[in-house]
């Protein structure tokens, strides 16, 4: 599932989860994990988490949101991003995307100087082993491939929705019930 989104199906009510799309950077037999990217924090921005730990930001830098990437490890920054990929730590997702969590980008971040295309985010999603799997045979997760433009292109309240159309699945039409042959 590494470099796949899920996509969140009607009947999934978790407020964690509730019509969200999840990129996995990492699924392996021990588990998976991976980042809401249409989750924005109800009040933080990243000049709180630069305030926070203490880094500069270039004066000119535009406010962004930060995200809540998921329930696990709130306290935890992530940053899913483009180019470049060079960071300490840096974990490939696809060929053009990879998840970073480590000093080096956040100040580069601050000072405008890190990837154009990026998420910061608190927290992630997490999955025990098998746990993933099960739920999307249990019809929680529709899945897909990753599209970076759902990502980093489109406000946050209408990727759920391009998620889907990107599918050819017109969310007004998309059923809760699972259907099993």
């Amino acid at each position: 599932m590494k470099g796949q989104f899920l996509i969140a199906m009607p009947n999934l009510t978790d407020p964690n989860f509730f019509q969200t799309v999840v990129c996995i950077c990492e699924h392996t037999p021990q588990g998976a994990v991976g980042i809401v990217v249409n989750r924005p924090h109800p009040f933080l921005m990243e000049k709180d988490i630069f305030d926070e730990l203490q880094i500069e930001a270039a004066p000119n830098k535009a406010p962004q949101p930060i995200h809540s990437g998921g329930p696990v490890l709130p306290g935890e920054i992530f940053v899913l991003h483009g180019k470049p990929f060079g960071w300490k730590g840096c974990l490939m997702v696809t060929p053009s995307l990879a998840m970073s969590n480590t000093m080096d980008i956040l100040l580069e971040i601050a000072q405008d100087r890190g990837p154009k295309s990026y998420i910061l985010s608190l927290g992630c999603a997490g999955w025990g082993p098998g746990q993933l799997d099960a739920e999307i045979k249990e019809n929680v997760w529709l899945t897909s491939a990753v599209w970076e433009a759902i990502v980093f292109d489109i406000n946050n309240e209408d990727r759920w929705g391009a998620a889907l159309k990107k599918m050819g699945i017109d969310p007004l039409l998309l059923s809760a019930a699972a259907g099993h042959a």
